[in-house]
C-alpha cells in the first residue's frame, strides 16, 4: 500500500491517522468535502488509491446542520468513489456507537454509513464499518472533542473540572482508532484495544497524572491507559511545562542534578557525545515519552507539530539543566550549538525494540 485517500484529514482524528500512515510509508491524499468539495480534485485523490478513508463528520451544531452535513460529505464521498478510474480496494469509514442510539447525529451517521457501503459495493470494494467509542488523544479539542480533551484543558490550566453526570465510558485512543482505519491492525483486535472507565475515575486518573507532572515527575504508565493518558495530558501542557528546570547542585567537589523521577513501568536511559555543529533525532514518536537532557554544553533542541510549520526551539546548557520532554507527533531534534563536546541523557519509558521501534524519520 502506497497511498491512501482520506477525508477529515486537518480534524483531531485525521491528524493521528496521518501519523500512523506516515509510519506505514504511506502517503494520504485529501479528499475535501462541504464547500471545499470539488469533484474532479476528489476523483484524482481516491483513483489509484489502495484505501479510502471517510472521517469528516459534524457532530457539534444545530440538529439540521449535524444532520445535513454528516449526508453532504458521505454523499460527496461516494461520488468521488463511484467516478474513480480506479476505485479503491478497500474503503473504511468512521462511524459511531450512537449510530443506534437514537439522537439526530447517531441516525446522521448510520446513514452516512449506508451511503459509503453503497457506493463501496457499487465499486466492488471491501466496506470496513469501524464503529468507534469516545476518542481520546493528543491535541483534542477541549469542549467539543470528547470529556477527556475537556478535562486536560482544565488541569493544564490550573482549573477544577467537576463531574456533572458520572457514567461509564467506553474509551479508545486516537493511535488505536488510527490503526483500525488504516489498516495498520486488524478490526478483531479493536475490543481488546478499547478501555471502560467512568467518568470520575477518568478525572481522578488525570488529577493524578497533573499532580505528578507539576512536580517534574513522570507518573505511573506501567499500563498503556495510563501511558495514553499521559501523554494526551501533556500535549496541552507543552508550551507552559516546557523546558522543565532542573536543580543543580555544585560545590568545589563538582555538581549533581536529578535527571528524571519515574512512579512506575519499564525505561531506558541512554548517553551520548555530539561533536559541534551535529544534531540528533530528527524523527518523531506516535507512543514513546522522551526526555532529553544536556549534562554538559550547549544545545538547541527543536520540535516541530507534524504536518505544520510551528517550529520550538529551546537553547539548553549543561550547567543551567533543563529537561525537555517530546511531546508525540512532534518531530524533534537536538544540535551542537558550542564550541566543546556536547553529553547529553536520553530516557524512554520504554525498553528499544528494534521490531518496534516507534522512531519514525522525519525531518524538524
Amino acid at each position: 500500500m502506497t497511498r491512501v485517500a482520506m477525508t477529515g484529514a486537518r480534524g483531531f482524528l485525521g491528524w493521528h491517522t496521518r501519523l500512523a500512515l506516515r509510519e506505514q510509508g504511506v502517503d494520504a491524499s485529501t479528499v475535501a468535502v462541504g464547500q471545499e468539495y470539488d469533484l474532479d480534485s476528489a476523483r484524482q485523490a481516491v483513483s489509484g488509491s489502495a484505501r479510502a478513508v471517510h472521517l469528516a463528520g459534524v457532530n457539534r451544531a444545530s440538529d439540521d446542520e449535524v444532520r445535513d452535513g454528516n449526508v453532504l460529505f458521505a454523499t460527496q464521498f461516494a461520488e468521488a468513489l463511484r467516478r474513480a478510474d480506479e476505485p479503491p480496494s478497500i474503503v473504511s469509514y468512521a462511524n459511531s456507537t450512537q449510530s443506534i442510539n437514537g439522537s439526530v447525529y447517531g441516525e446522521a451517521k448510520l446513514r452516512a454509513s449506508e451511503i459509503v457501503r453503497s457506493a463501496a459495493d457499487a465499486v466492488g470494494a471491501t466496506f470496513e464499518d469501524v464503529v468507534l467509542p469516545n476518542l481520546f488523544g493528543e491535541h483534542g479539542r477541549p469542549f467539543y472533542n470528547a470529556v477527556t480533551a475537556t478535562f486536560c484543558h482544565m488541569l493544564a490550566a490550573g482549573e477544577r473540572p467537576a463531574v456533572v453526570q458520572d457514567k461509564e465510558l467506553k474509551l479508545l485512543h486516537a493511535q488505536n482508532a488510527a490503526d483500525l482505519l488504516s489498516g495498520g491492525i486488524p478490526l478483531t483486535m479493536q475490543p481488546s484495544l478499547e478501555v471502560r472507565d467512568t467518568v470520575s475515575g477518568l478525572l481522578s486518573r488525570l488529577e493524578g497524572i497533573a499532580r505528578a507532572y507539576a512536580q517534574d515527575e513522570i507518573p505511573d504508565v506501567s499500563d498503556t491507559y495510563q501511558r495514553d493518558l499521559f501523554n494526551t495530558y501533556r500535549s496541552y501542557t507543552f508550551d507552559t511545562r516546557t523546558p522543565i528546570t532542573l536543580t543543580r547542585h555544585a560545590d568545589a567537589r563538582g555538581s549533581f542534578f536529578e535527571i528524571i523521577r519515574s512512579h512506575g513501568g519499564a525505561g531506558q536511559s541512554s548517553f551520548s557525545t555530539t561533536v559541534p555543529g551535529v544534531s540528533r533525532g530528527d524523527h518523531y514518536h506516535r507512543r514513546k515519552i522522551e526526555r532529553f537532557t544536556v549534562l554538559s554544553g550547549q544545545a538547541t533542541i527543536s520540535l516541530r507539530k507534524m504536518f505544520t510549520d510551528r517550529v520550538v526551539e529551546f537553547a539548553v546548557r549543561g550547567d543551567e539543566p533543563r529537561a525537555v520532554d517530546m511531546p508525540t507527533g512532534w518531530s524533534h531534534k537536538i544540535q551542537n550549538t558550542g564550541t566543546d563536546t556536547l553529553y547529553t541523557s536520553f530516557w524512554a519509558n520504554e525498553i528499544f525494540d528494534p521490531e518496534k521501534p516507534d522512531t519514525i524519520a522525519e525531518a524538524v
